[in-house]
């Protein structure tokens, strides 16, 4: 058994991650015969909380159980999978797709060079129109160890397509082959995006357009990385480098659902502040892609169509009208009558 290094104080910070990933965890050790009470410890968890349903640690403290767990049981798949994954496994698999030049094929290597540490469960990339599925198929039934297994997995692959391209991957959902756990408020801490439960396997969903994104890390990268890999997994990146793409496309094709800064944020799964501190970091504004949008697609149905002025204001996203004729004539300096007929000539 491996000898832990200690742990430096814990930083403050919410207790948000349920107790029950722990509890297996505490499973893992009862099957090897060893004691887990060192590692408890250094995470600062005491025994009583393991039996609470209630109970819920901070991320710093599952970071430092995770980590001791993982040393002294030398298994980074903590006891789920259907072989002990050696301390290392990890790095050994996020070096081997590092010099991918799209996430899309660092993501299938990935999966692929899992199968070869361990068969079962399988980690598999699929793309169906434009959404990307990560899905864990499990060939066996990891019994109470079930939850641990899925999310300790998709939540590893998920941190690190994160930070091969450094940027935020917002998921557009996740589901799980078993029923909702007693502490179901915590999965959409979580995972980004609604939950389903008693699905036929384990997976997240993503926008495909982000499997297109370079790698952007490097050896030297790798290396910091792996000194401290662990956070991967709670770490939430706040550079979105397809925000901006996915900002345009939701005011093109959804304009009515999209009139301010909450409604636009709600169809992206982030607040209206989040969205606003975004897209000022990949400089751009919310205003400034709003007219870029409603004017392009103005001008084209003005210049394709017959439509009624009042039709066309509603199709470009505005509310009436009069607002549309006002927005049309700062862009142009013409109303959207007279721009038709110039245009015409």
């Amino acid at each position: 058994m491996s000898k832990l290094p200690e742990a430096p104080p814990l930083p403050h910070g919410p207790a948000l991650t349920p107790m029950a990933l722990v509890r297996a965890m505490v499973r893992a050790y009862a099957w090897r015969g060893l004691d887990p009470a060192a590692a408890l410890a250094l995470a600062q968890i005491a025994t009583e909380e393991l039996d609470d349903p209630a109970a819920r640690i901070t991320a710093a403290q599952m970071e430092v159980i995770s980590g001791a767990a993982m040393r002294e049981l030398d298994d980074e798949a903590l006891g789920c999978f259907d072989r002990a994954l050696p301390w290392g496994s990890y790095g050994l698999l996020a070096r081997a797709s590092l010099s991918s030049p799209t996430l899309g094929i660092a993501l299938k290597r990935w999966c692929r060079h899992h199968g070869l540490l361990a068969s079962d469960p399988l980690p598999v990339l699929e793309i169906e129109a434009d959404v990307a599925r990560i899905a864990v198929r499990l060939q066996r039934d990891p019994g109470a160890m079930t939850e641990l297994c899925v999310i300790s997995l998709l939540r590893n692959i998920h941190g690190l397509a994160c930070w091969y391209v450094d940027s935020r991957i917002p998921l557009q959902g996740a589901q799980f082959p078993y029923p909702p756990p007693p502490h179901v408020d915590a999965y959409p801490l979580l995972f980004d995006g609604p939950s389903r439960f008693g699905a036929t396997d384990a997976a997240i969903h993503f926008d495909a357009r982000y499997l297109d994104l370079p790698v952007r890390r490097d050896e030297v990268a790798m290396t910091q990385l792996l000194q401290r890999a662990l956070p991967l997994t709670v770490r939430s990146f706040r550079r979105d480098r397809l925000l901006v793409q996915r900002v345009r496309q939701v005011l093109a094709t959804q304009p009515l659902d999209a009139h301010n800064a909450e409604d636009l944020a709600a169809q992206l799964n982030v607040s209206a502040r989040t969205l606003h501190r975004q897209l000022k970091e990949e400089g751009a504004s919310l205003q400034a892609l709003k007219d870029e949008v409603r004017r392009q697609r103005a001008t084209e149905l003005l210049l394709r169509t017959r439509r009624p002025i009042k039709q066309v204001a509603q199709a470009a996203g505005f509310q009436n009208e009069k607002s549309f004729i006002r927005a049309f004539k700062a862009w142009t300096g013409r109303s959207p009558g007279d721009w038709r007929s110039e245009q015409a000539l």
